[in-house]
């Protein structure tokens, strides 16, 4: 920490420092990862990649400038910081972006066209047809607008200051992340955690895709309840209830509850559905709610996640009526035999869902099997957190990781992460104990990472998924779209003898739960890899704790038994003024850019840094405005400071003001620092501030005439203590602001010394020994006099430059004593001719100020 004459800017201004600032860091490499060759003296984060799909907004600043706090603090502290930034360009909402912005939709049946133009975007929403492009070239239009989207994002971040290693950006589509994710998987093929099954999995209609139990959210969705004659045993009627009459053709049961009287008779016998006339069984399960309805339940293949229970558990048939495009399926079911059953549901075959409910209801009325009229309702009902229809569940052929199995090593494994804080714990233990299937990780998309997985097919030209043909791991990435497997040709793609290649991508989050081993170079890169895995931290959003970080631990786990991370910090979200959530999927999220050119960066990380971990914050300009503020007092102040004559070198802290003050200062550092290491950011800020306004409104006041060296009784010592004091603890408080105001501390750090305030040491309280033990009391008490006379002044509406004649302080004696010693500092500040202390047995100082007399 080299120190150099100050040379300071005749009026210090915020305007301009982000540029200056980002563009000197970049040059000098500060933030730049140089291994050290151990792993203790590493902090290493795994920054959640951004999704690329637009624009950030003012909620990925608010978390991401958290987690740049203690990546800044942890640098200071000594460590060699590994903080790369990813961008999480694959998936649904990169898709969804490129069908808008470019008018474009995939169509895999249609052949790639290497000619094909680049489409200008869309000047508004559907002013041209769309246009069908093959999966190739719709992969690239979704390449080439993510690669425009991550550099405005990237000039974004920078601005902010998100002290980030730029040099080690990734992608989760790229083919690094094609290839660990792809090596990953067939290593869980392998050891057989990861399979493929056909099982009912619940179905976007819309975007005609598998989604797995974590993206799942309940809405309010309103329908009707329907009392429906079944016919008993005993040739009287069997009431049920329910809100889905359409999937009466694919009704395998009804079940009642094991200990309900009104039904226990019937288990073992067979009822018959009415219009379809299928016989089937009346069954016990104690998943029956015998308050719900009629207490008894159809069970169908498959309306809701209920019936896939019993599917499961009871062993029954499956009637699958429900197409993957939300339309009742062309053929009847098995075990819809009869000819005037056949016939209703032919009058079904193709309609909607919608349509297909309205026909059955309909059909009952007209044979007399619904009893009155439907009664409306409002239920909550499965949505894809993406979509905006019901979810369906289908039979399809999906690819699963086993996660099930491995519920009570994942708790154990909950037990050892240190969480911040430390309620989220049980978010995440109730997500994994409430797993009732293994995990879905395929999807029917197109922009993802392909499984590396083809097929033989049989003579008929059938694939045979028992065997599947693997590449080797050497080869991958591959895209078993466009690749041929070993021991085949190109032209035996598609035809019978030959082979065809797996359609399905990966989700998301199978790729993104890898980043700890995508970006530490697992199987790429060993001395990176031992260097920093396990990670240290994991900051991230409260609302993918079931999703992001349960997938990352439980691949962690499969891969070497081991947490990925050490800490996981969890953000609360940003609220609007009504209180909601602010997304750009709501309509409700601001962009960051104009926050940034009306208050600018320094600012604007001073409000989100309010935000305590966890907890949601509310978007607020006014902290802003008090953030702007304190970063201009910060400019202000060290100027003023580093304008005092230097102090000697021979100089030492011996008047008690200064003394006091440095004790306290050591308090503020001890507090900080625990609370940032604890990442109590927003702790550390208000501990930080609260003494720093208080060193600026009063303790620089009270010494100001004593450093310039103005007091008649006051020896060269005093000043020298007044300068020293003033430097030592401006030195500090510009490191203590560092990791929240980074801009404007570099500009102060660069008036007076060699090199980054980023890359200098953390401040400790040992830089100062305590020397006064009551130093609070001694500056409170100052504090209160100094108040005192400003009133008085503020009051009668004179300068604050206004002689004051006499100022009479009442208290005890030993505050008054203690007062004494700082008696020409208060005398100076204040433009005091005469200071009175009139010892008195009462608890709180009372001054009373008298003024000169106006000239």
């Amino acid at each position: 920490m080299s120190e150099t004459m100050p040379t300071m800017p005749e009026r210090p201004s915020l305007d301009g420092l982000e540029t200056k600032w980002t563009q000197r860091w970049d040059q000098t490499g500060v933030y730049r990862f140089d291994p050290p060759g151990d792993r203790a003296s590493v902090f290493s984060i795994d920054t959640p990649p951004p999704t690329v799909s637009g624009s950030l907004h003012v909620g990925h600043v608010f978390s991401y400038t958290h987690t740049d706090i203690v990546a800044r603090f942890q640098r200071m502290r000594g460590k060699h910081v590994f903080y790369p930034m990813g961008w999480d360009d694959n998936g649904l909402p990169t898709e969804r972006r490129v069908q808008a912005h470019y008018g474009v939709r995939c169509d895999p049946s249609l052949p790639y066209d290497p000619e094909l133009p680049v489409p200008q975007p869309l000047v508004k929403k559907n002013s041209r047809p769309t246009v069908d492009i093959s999966r190739r070239n719709f992969v690239e239009l979704c390449e080439r607008l993510t690669a425009e989207d991550e550099q405005t994002f990237e000039q974004l971040w920078r601005r902010l200051g998100l002290s980030v290693d730029w040099s080690m950006t990734y992608t989760t589509i790229g083919r690094p992340a094609q290839r660990v994710s792809q090596l990953a998987f067939l290593q869980l093929l392998a050891s057989g955690q990861a399979y493929q099954a056909e099982a009912p999995t619940l179905w976007d209609v819309g975007f005609r895709t598998a989604v797995a139990q974590a993206e799942l959210e309940d809405r309010d969705h309103a329908g009707a309840w329907h009392r429906i004659a079944f016919g008993g045993p005993d040739g009287k009627p069997l009431f049920i209830e329910t809100t889905r009459p359409e999937l009466l053709p694919a009704c395998v049961a009804l079940i009642a509850h094991p200990d309900d009287e009104r039904y226990r008779s019937l288990f073992g016998q067979t009822v018959r559905s009415p219009i379809f006339g299928v016989e089937v069984p009346v069954l016990a399960h104690p998943a029956a709610e015998p308050d719900r309805g009629a207490g008894i339940a159809m069970c169908c293949t498959f309306g809701d996640l209920t019936d896939v229970q019993w599917w499961r558990e009871l062993n029954l048939a499956t009637r699958t009526v429900v197409g993957r495009d939300g339309r009742i399926l062309s053929e009847p079911p098995e075990g819809l035999v009869e000819t005037a059953g056949r016939a209703a549901y032919g009058e079904l075959a193709g309609a909607t869902v919608h349509t297909a409910r309205e026909r059955v209801v309909a059909m009952l009325r007209a044979s007399g099997d619904l009893d009155g009229e439907p009664r409306p309702t409002v239920r909550p009902v499965k949505f894809y957190e993406k979509g905006d229809k019901p979810l369906e569940i289908v039979s399809s052929r999906q690819w699963f990781i086993r996660s099930v199995e491995h519920q009570d090593a994942l708790l154990a494994r909950g037990e050892e992460l240190v969480w911040h804080p430390t309620y989220m714990k049980a978010r995440y233990d109730d997500w994994v104990r409430g797993l009732n299937g293994d995990w879905l990780i395929s999807r029917q998309r197109f922009f993802g990472v392909p499984f590396p997985v083809w097929y033989r097919l049989d003579a008929d030209g059938e694939p045979d998924r028992t065997a599947p043909i693997l590449p080797a791991e050497d080869t991958l990435p591959i895209d078993p779209s466009s690749d041929t497997p070993p021991g085949f040709r190109a032209d035996q793609r598609g035809v019978a003898g030959g082979f065809v290649g797996e359609n399905d991508v990966m989700d998301t989050w199978a790729t993104s739960s890898l980043s700890p081993q995508l970006i530490c170079g697992w199987e790429r890169d060993p001395e990176l890899y031992a260097q920093t895995y396990p990670m240290d931290l994991r900051p991230q959003g409260h609302d993918i704790i079931r999703t992001w970080l349960f997938a990352t631990m439980l691949r962690a786990e499969l891969d070497s038994h081991t947490l990925p991370w050490r800490h996981a910090a969890l953000s609360g979200w940003i609220l609007d003024p009504d209180r909601k959530k602010m997304g750009k999927s709501i309509g409700n999220a601001l962009t960051p850019v104009g926050l940034l050119d009306q208050f600018g960066s320094d600012a604007v990380r001073y409000w989100a840094a309010s935000g305590r971990p966890g907890t949601d914050t509310a978007f607020d300009q006014g902290q802003m405005k008090v953030g702007r503020r304190l970063a201009t007092k910060l400019l202000n102040a060290a100027r003023l400071i580093l304008g005092f004559p230097a102090p000697s070198p021979t100089a030492v802290v011996n008047q008690p003001l200064d003394e006091a003050m440095l004790t306290e200062l050591a308090e503020v550092v001890r507090s900080a620092t625990a609370s940032l290491a604890d990442l109590e950011y927003t702790s550390a800020l208000e501990r930080t501030e609260r003494f720093f306004w208080f060193f600026c409104d009063d303790y620089l006041e009270l010494i100001k005439q004593r450093a310039y060296g103005d007091l008649e009784s006051d020896a060269a010592d005093g000043a020298d203590s007044a300068r020293l004091a003033l430097r030592t603890a401006l030195s500090t408080l510009i490191r203590l602001l560092a990791p929240f105001l980074p801009y404007a501390a570099e500009e102060t750090w660069s008036w007076w010394h060699d090199g980054s305030v980023h890359t200098a040491d953390w401040p400790t309280a040992q830089e100062r020994r305590p020397a006064l033990a009551d130093s609070a009391a001694l500056l409170a008490a100052s504090g209160t006099v100094l108040t005192a006379i400003r009133r008085a002044k503020s009051t009668a509406k004179r300068s604050m430059r206004t002689p004051v004649d006499l100022v009479r302080v009442t208290g005890w004696a030993a505050d008054l004593t203690a007062l004494g010693t700082v008696a020409a500092d208060l005398k100076a500040a204040g433009v005091v001719r005469r200071l009175e202390f009139v010892p008195a047995d009462q608890p709180e100082l009372s001054v009373t100020v008298t003024l000169a007399a106006p000239e």
